[in-house]
């Protein structure tokens, strides 16, 4: 199979590109390296069934050349930190909504018909319905972020009915592990190694999320993709528990072998789109014969310890 991976460099491109690469499946990866890291293609590079290609997907002209051919698009890119979206406030569009958009327009002038998409459970914004369903009613979005998804995922599902496409549209929780490059655990983990004495926290720390190991990620996708047929699978990706930040902090403390004095602020929520209660409903996922292999602590653990070797100042 010839796949085309959008954000190749990233923490979740790069793990897919090298589980297809392993799976024996060609990969032209795609990758503006605004955020992307070229030390996550090394394995990739060294395949000859890899070709990297340095473009932005804002950039029109030179993507149907790239996507024509391909059995498959994993779409990836994004922008994907939630926390300073309103510091930007037209990023998040144009590198979700629009990059989305010129990906699909590629596809259909180069007769591509599937897409794979990362998505989002943040498009559920302050759901009512906890946990949080597939179909259940859209609520008013709290984030940039979240907004910029679910006009993606509204594109995708238009040019599915439009012009014969398939999709797989999955919406993560937060991820962890190996190439985690952004989020609470790197943020505490790089202050603890600072000043072990203190960990300023945004938010009151009781803040409920879930959390999902990024491999457990990726073979959910490859599962679904072989089991699930409809015109548009829209698949939640998470774990069957949650937990709280403080929980979250005990653990990576407990990793460290610090006991920091914690500082909150922000009340109940640490900054504009930060949901204090994060819980997806992955019982579809699980009726394709899936389900995470680790724990939410043994992710957070893991994670740690990557930082710490992936990060000599961290050591």
């Amino acid at each position: 199979m010839r796949c085309v991976v959008t954000g190749c460099a990233g923490f979740v491109g790069s793990l897919l590109t090298d589980r297809l690469l392993r799976d024996g499946h060609t990969v032209v990866g795609i990758d503006n390296m605004s955020t992307g890291r070229e030390d996550f293609l090394g394995a990739a590079r060294r395949s000859p069934a890899f070709a990297f290609h340095r473009v932005d997907l804002l950039d029109t002209e030179a993507l149907p050349d790239l996507v024509r051919g391909a059995d498959i698009v994993f779409h990836l890119a994004a922008n994907a930190d939630v926390r300073f979206g309103t510091d930007h406030p037209t990023r998040d569009f144009e590198q979700n909504a629009r990059a989305t958009l010129n990906v699909l327009e590629a596809m259909r002038t180069g007769g591509v018909k599937k897409i794979a998409f990362s998505s989002t459970g943040s498009i559920y914004g302050e759901a009512r319905e906890i946990p949080t369903p597939e179909f259940t009613a859209i609520p008013v979005q709290t984030s940039l972020y979240g907004a910029s998804k679910i006009a993606a995922e509204s594109f995708i599902e238009a040019y599915c009915e439009g012009f014969g496409m398939q999709a797989w549209i999955f919406r993560f929780v937060s991820l962890m592990g190996e190439r985690y490059t952004h989020g609470h655990v790197v943020d505490f983990v790089r202050q603890l190694r600072t000043h072990p004495d203190r960990l300023d926290v945004l938010g009151d720390g009781t803040q409920r999320k879930s959390y999902l190991y990024v491999d457990d990620c990726i073979e959910a996708i490859v599962t679904a993709l072989e089991r699930a047929d409809a015109k548009v699978n829209v698949l939640n990706l998470g774990h069957d528990e949650y937990c709280t930040v403080n929980d979250s902090i005990g653990w990576i403390c407990a990793r460290l072998g610090v006991q920091p004095k914690l500082v909150y602020s922000g009340g109940n929520r640490g900054w504009i789109g930060d949901n204090p209660f994060i819980f997806l409903d992955c019982s579809a996922m699980r009726a394709l014969g899936w389900a995470p292999t680790l724990t939410i602590r043994e992710s957070v653990e893991r994670t740690v310890d990557y930082l710490r070797e992936s990060e000599p100042a961290l050591r």
